[in-house]
């Protein structure tokens, strides 16, 4: 053998070994196949999409573990939706299209809001909201409730002896707060019924009042203190903030698009029903 003919010899057999491995280099993509189902293929995007809708708890898996589990769940999807044959019922084709437009319509609005719930659109809407907030008043109060007048004056008395409120609570009252020695907390205006809240407002601080009656029964009120109710910081309500800030987004977002469209509604002469008569679909 010429020294040129084992050269040749020599770089084919190192070509031979080289090939498969600079294939194997090749960065996969969302179209690299990971099986096949009668020639059917299942890929990599697949893959990736099945996982971003698994619930939490399964995402949180080791890719290890959970890259062939959801390649065997996607193979046995395949090879049931193929004894179905190439025919599909009136009923599959109704839900995959309603599967369809609920999931476009979603991606649809995450595009259309994307810029919508925004630091500075969070903060304009909490100034919006509290900028105009009428100071008021809240109230620490604490009650006792029994069923009758008689009781609730007897107390009292008691009370203006010298019994503790939160002790005569304890022992005495009906109500769920009784274990805390009636303490409500701070109320403000429009948290309890009318008869109770003009009570509180009216009663001197650190004076035991009564007896109030309402539809629960007969009240003895204790405020203990009151404050300026202010508007709550904004780490505080971001949470409700934002949702309103995004659901106002969504429903400006869902106008604008049906004010562009010509959307005509034929329910005349069709019983409300019929949507429950699931017997149309076998048509």
């Amino acid at each position: 053998m010429t020294k040129l003919s084992g050269l040749c010899a020599a770089l084919a057999l190192w070509a031979a070994f080289v090939q498969p491995s600079l294939a194997q280099t090749t960065p996969p993509t969302a179209d690299t196949v990971v099986a096949t189902v009668n020639g059917a293929t299942i890929t990599l995007g697949d893959v990736i999409v099945t996982r971003q809708a698994l619930p939490a708890q399964y995402q949180s898996m080791s890719d290890e573990e959970l890259f062939p589990s959801i390649v065997n769940q996607l193979v046995q999807q395949e090879a049931l939706r193929q004894t179905l044959g190439d025919k599909l019922s009136k009923r599959s084709m109704l839900a995959i299209t309603g599967l369809a437009r609920s999931y476009l319509s979603n991606e649809a609005l995450r595009a259309g809001i994307k810029d919508a719930v925004s630091e500075a659109e969070i903060q304009k809407a909490y100034d919006a909201k509290y900028k105009d907030m009428e100071p008021s008043l809240e109230y620490h109060a604490a009650h006792i409730l029994v069923d009758s007048e008689d009781k609730a004056k007897a107390l009292l008395a008691e009370i203006e002896a010298g019994l503790p409120f939160a002790d005569a609570a304890k022992a005495n009252s009906t109500d769920g707060n009784a274990a805390s020695g009636g303490d409500l907390g701070w109320i403000g205006l429009g948290a309890t019924v009318k008869p109770f809240e003009d009570a509180v407002v009216a009663a001197p601080v650190g004076k035991a009042i009564g007896p109030i009656k309402t539809d629960f029964g007969w009240h003895l009120i204790f405020v203990s203190e009151t404050r300026n109710k202010a508007a709550p910081p904004l780490a505080d309500v971001q949470d409700q903030i934002t949702a309103e800030v995004r659901k106002a987004a969504i429903d400006a977002f869902i106008m604008a698009v049906t004010d562009q469209i010509t959307i005509t509604r034929t329910l005349e002469g069709i019983d409300p029903a019929l949507i429950k008569d699931v017997t149309l679909l076998d048509e």
